[in-house]
This record gives structure tokens, C-alpha cells and sequence, in this order.
């Protein structure tokens, strides 16, 4: 998968770094922000450190989902 397609198939209007509390926010989880800090502690999530800030790189985490097999 190249950079067009993953920018082609980008969520349209999420950026590529979020703080981890808006996104939790973003996926419905805002009422329990501590499950999404615990993904990221587990390394569930792929993060990045900006300061003192911990953000969601969503960008990542949209290819890695991309490129994941998935069956039903």
C-alpha cells in the first residue's frame, strides 16, 4: 500500500496526531477516557509523545488497520 492509497482511504478530517483524550472522545469511548490511557500504556495503540503529550497517531493506526486481515 503506497501513500496515495492510504491518504485516499484517510478518514476524512481526522488528523494524523489526536490527543489521546479527544480521541476517545471520537470513538465513543468519552464516558471511560481511562480505557483508551490503557490501551496506549499496553501498546495497543500506536502513539506519539509531543511534549509532555501523549497523541494518537491515528494516521498509523488507520494503515496498520488497512493492512490487518480480517475474517468473519
Amino acid at each position: 500500500m503506497d501513500l496515495d492509497e492510504i491518504t485516499a482511504a484517510f478518514p476524512h478530517g481526522a488528523p494524523p496526531l489526536m490527543p489521546w483524550q479527544k480521541f476517545a472522545e471520537w470513538i465513543g469511548m468519552g464516558d471511560e477516557p481511562i480505557v483508551v490511557r490503557t490501551w496506549l500504556e499496553r501498546g495497543y495503540l500506536p502513539s506519539q509523545k509531543v511534549g509532555k503529550r501523549t497523541m494518537v497517531n491515528v494516521a498509523l493506526l488507520h494503515q496498520q488497520l488497512l493492512e490487518q486481515e480480517w475474517t468473519l
